[in-house]
């Protein structure tokens, strides 16, 4: 546990590492399901955050909120993986997109694949293609991608330069912004790099989300690229003018309610955790700022931190980009 929280506080990406509790996973209950009458927004889900004492954890691997019949955003279980990364479920009338697998591998007795066949329902994907994309290749973020690469009609876009470029049909890397109908469903993605270089954000047209991610959420986002960083913040602060923008929903929460305040990573307890959603005003503020900036520095928003990689970070982000591809 010391070692992978060692390596994660190296590597500085905020999402780079699994911690698993003494619990087997086959041993927990797989979720727990919450509707909009228990919570009247995105910004009331009652989250699970973890426990004082993670051994003795009983709580689900999953915890699922439907938004509506065609969505749903779930979370991993703290004490399963600090990290506790958010994955998101587009349903349209032909396709359906799963944005990120979490950070849990196909293993005892646990299958993200499986596991979303049965949360969501089999007959949400029958007769429908699934896609699997990536908010970034960062590992929490993309380790169930397994267990849908045995599924039919399933297409995983692996969060490899080569692959997401082939996926969007450009060479044109990051410019451009790309439209995809899921069938009734529109969603628009943009290439948002600096965080890490694959990064992406989706905008589901239906229900006027921006889903970001690592490149913005509540908490300490570590930037790897300053300049591509500035640029991709302007770039999602001119989409949001020009189309409404509900709510930024990161891949994460890991702030406190407390402004400026974060847990620090490998945090397994997160019992005063902020709401997942942002908003089109912490998006304008962290743009000003960025744009007034001349240097890398660190930045400290009442929702979350920027915080820019050191060289050594960097070397240590490049050599496990370059092991993974």
């Amino acid at each position: 546990m010391r070692i992978k929280i060692l390596i994660a506080s190296l590597v500085l990406t905020g999402c780079s590492t699994t911690s698993m509790s003494n619990s087997p996973l086959d041993k927990r209950e797989l979720a727990r399901k919450h509707d909009i009458t228990t919570a009247q927004s995105l910004s009331g889900v009652p989250w699970g955050h973890g426990a004082q004492d993670c051994s003795r954890d009983t709580q689900p691997i999953m915890d699922v909120f439907h938004y509506d019949v065609s969505t749903a955003i779930i979370r991993q279980n703290k004490c399963v993986t600090f990290e506790a990364p958010f994955s998101y479920v587009l349903v349209g009338s032909e396709k359906v997109m799963v944005v990120d697998t979490g950070a849990l591998a196909d293993e005892n007795g646990f299958s993200y694949a499986e596991a979303l066949l049965t949360v969501m329902g089999k007959s949400t994907f029958e007769q429908k293609e699934t896609l699997v994309v990536h908010s970034h290749s960062h590992s929490d973020h993309h380790q169930g991608d397994a267990g849908f690469e045995r599924l039919n009609n399933t297409r995983v876009i692996a969060p490899q330069m080569e692959q997401v470029q082939a996926f969007l049909e450009t060479s044109d890397w990051p410019n451009g912004q790309f439209s995809l109908d899921l069938g009734g469903r529109l969603v628009t993605i943009l290439p948002t790099p600096g965080h890490q270089e694959e990064a992406i954000t989706i905008y589901d047209h239906k229900n006027k989300w921006l889903i970001t991610g690592d490149t913005l959420y509540p908490g300490l986002v570590y930037v790897k690229d300053w300049q591509a960083y500035k640029t991709s913040i302007a770039k999602l602060t001119k989409f949001a003018q020009q189309n409404e923008v509900t709510a930024i929903l990161g891949g994460h929460i890991e702030m406190t309610k407390s402004s400026g305040k974060y847990y620090p990573i490998g945090t397994t307890y997160q019992p005063n955790e902020a709401p997942l959603p942002l908003s089109v005003a912490d998006l304008y503020e962290l743009n000003t700022a960025l744009q007034k900036s001349e240097k890398e520095q660190a930045m400290i928003f009442k929702s979350f931190v920027i915080q820019p990689m050191s060289m050594l970070q960097k070397s240590i982000s490049n050599i496990f980009r370059w092991v993974t591809n």
